[in-house]
């Protein structure tokens, strides 16, 4: 694909904005050729290997869809699987693996980990998401507000509730493309400083953290959310249910951006809390045209990283 180099997916900063523009047309032309019918299979031959210490629904079909879309075939290796839960090195994990597959999609914990493997796999390491980063998501967030309103650069978006690795990747995308950003989170829940810090000092639009979450959504075009506690935060449940009331998306917080806002979430929701029934139903609602594109710009980044592996 003109304008990108070959490299590991880890963080949307491993991207530059031409790189993410041009996977944003070329998503464009998968999806219109896909609801026509038309095949392409340029990975015929190719094997990816998703290594999964999370559980997935939306992460791995999607995966796996794209692979078998496009020619290639999956391998899908969950912690019980690998040896990695045994205690082999992840050094030697990557080397051995890389060596058999084409590419290599990782969902885990510590970023640290997808790091680690990246820096000793001679195949391509995507991020499938880890406690830091969701890059992939991202990407199809930002890909459905451009479908939806024509563009995102001048756009103000909402993120409504923790700091997590989506508010910290949907961070970045802001500080590449131009789009304004206010992420509403209470306080002891911000996003990582550091990436705040360097997203600051590149931007060339807002990008501002605040405890009100009318403040975030006042005259939005977009407002997005997450579950209030993720993996591996399940024994915070009851605890982040009540730091996080007030930080719900429900018809009153709709009412304050603008008229035609969109609504997103990642998924899976738990209806009832970070967001309503009613909003997720709604028509200010684009969740699961979301959903859907995953599929369509994953679709292009195998492309890119695994065609001439």
């Amino acid at each position: 694909m003109k304008g990108l180099e070959k490299k590991h997916l880890l963080t949307i900063f491993d991207l530059s904005k031409d790189e993410i523009n041009a996977i944003f047309e070329k998503t464009r032309l998968f999806k219109e050729r896909q609801k026509r019918g038309i095949p392409h299979n340029p990975l015929i031959g190719k094997t990816l290997a998703l290594i999964f210490e999370k559980a997935s629904t939306r992460t791995r079909v999607s995966f796996e869809t794209a692979m078998y879309q496009l020619g290639g075939n999956t391998i899908f290796i969950s912690q019980k699987d690998s040896q990695i839960g045994r205690g082999e090195p992840i050094k030697d994990t990557a080397r051995v693996l890389s060596r058999y597959v084409d590419g290599i999609v990782i969902r885990t914990f510590g970023h640290d980990i997808v790091e680690e493997f990246a820096q000793y796999s001679s195949a391509p390491v995507i991020n499938g998401l880890t406690d830091l980063h969701h890059p992939c998501q991202v990407l199809t967030d930002v890909f459905t507000i451009i479908e939806k309103t024509g563009n995102c650069k001048g756009l103000k978006a909402a993120w409504i509730g923790d700091g997590n690795n989506m508010a910290n990747s949907w961070i970045e995308a802001a500080s590449r493309l131009g789009f304004d950003l206010m992420l509403a989170c209470p306080e002891g829940y911000w996003p990582d400083k550091n990436i705040m810090e360097k997203a600051k000092k590149e931007a060339q639009s807002r990008i501002e953290i605040v405890t009100d979450p009318r403040d975030a959504a006042k005259d939005a075009d977009v407002l997005n959310t997450d579950v209030w506690a993720s993996m591996g935060q399940e024994d915070e449940t009851e605890k982040r249910k009540k730091v996080f009331q007030g930080y719900q998306i429900n018809s009153d917080l709709l009412r304050l951006a603008k008229k035609d806002a969109i609504v997103m979430h990642c998924l899976p929701a738990h209806r009832g809390e970070e967001i309503t029934d009613e909003v997720m139903e709604g028509p200010n609602s684009v969740i699961f045209d979301q959903a859907e594109n995953r599929l369509h710009v994953q679709k292009v980044i195998l492309e890119w990283l695994l065609k001439s592996n």
